[in-house]
């Protein structure tokens, strides 16, 4: 009779141990999955905080502009690589489409072109339009660029090729000409917002086209005749002057420009 007492109370013992276990490592387990989602939770807020923290520092970047020679030009600086080598120039909002950032500053009154250089961009208005109501769509308009991760160009193939690069074939005063151009001159014409083309060198001449902020420049003139040609002539003996190459559509616009002079004068 004690010996079945004494087995039922084991068999009741076993059996509340074995309750008690099983209650602990169901405990265990729900905390351990509780303390995975939390990490993983933690984890996805982590990865979200930091990717809006990403897109809020480009949508608060710091653009910096610049005054030029030309009044109706601007130089832009955001403070981060814009092409990082070569340009790219837009004049209409045809040519606009080869750039998603093009694209979208022509959407703005008032822009005229748009230059991009290494690490700054150029825009210019048209005479009548006033840059404190361009400013702010055009702050806009690069900061929601920069957050979009959209490339500067859809087609590389559309950055204007390096003129200045050097070939095997080039004569000695053609390498000159460029070295000269793309370390001498080019740095600080890009510093007011521009850049130069170099086009050809025919019977003495050296022909270069003017871009960004120095294109349609009232001192343009004085900047190829003062400052390149000047240099170029006093390193290169076979340089006896430099010719502005003009644009089809530029050439239109002064010669209308030349219209508009001669009717004022006749009143």
């Amino acid at each position: 009779m004690n010996s079945r007492i004494v087995l039922s109370q084991l068999k009741r013992v076993s059996a509340i141990r074995f309750n008690m276990v099983a209650q602990v490592m169901n405990h265990a387990s729900r905390r351990t999955l509780f303390t995975k989602n939390y990490i993983w939770a933690n984890r996805l807020n982590v990865q979200q905080a930091t990717s809006l923290l990403g897109r809020q520092q480009v949508r608060t970047m710091f653009i910096q502009t610049e005054q030029t020679p030309n009044d109706d030009s601007l130089k832009f600086i955001p403070g981060v690589p814009v092409l990082g080598s070569g340009s790219a120039e837009f004049l209409d909002v045809r040519s606009s489409m080869k750039s998603p950032l093009a694209k979208q500053l022509f959407h703005i009154d008032g822009i005229a072109g748009v230059f991009f250089g290494p690490d700054f961009i150029t825009i210019s208005k048209e005479e009548s339009a006033e840059w404190q109501l361009m400013k702010p769509d055009i702050y806009s308009a690069i900061m929601d660029h920069f957050a979009s991760g959209q490339p500067i160009v859809y087609d590389a193939n559309d950055l204007a090729a390096n003129d200045t690069a050097i070939h095997p074939d080039d004569p000695e005063e053609v390498q000159m000409i460029k070295e000269l151009l793309d370390t001498r001159i080019r740095p600080s014409i890009q510093e007011d917002g521009g850049d130069i083309e170099y086009c050809g060198f025919e019977n003495g001449i050296v022909q270069l086209k003017l871009k960004g902020s120095c294109r349609g420049c009232d001192s343009s003139t004085i900047t190829l005749k003062n400052g390149i040609e000047n240099m170029l002539m006093h390193y290169i003996p076979e340089v006896q002057g430099v010719e502005q190459i003009i644009d089809e559509n530029e050439e239109i616009a002064l010669q209308e420009f030349d219209k508009l002079e001669k009717r004022l004068g006749e009143k």
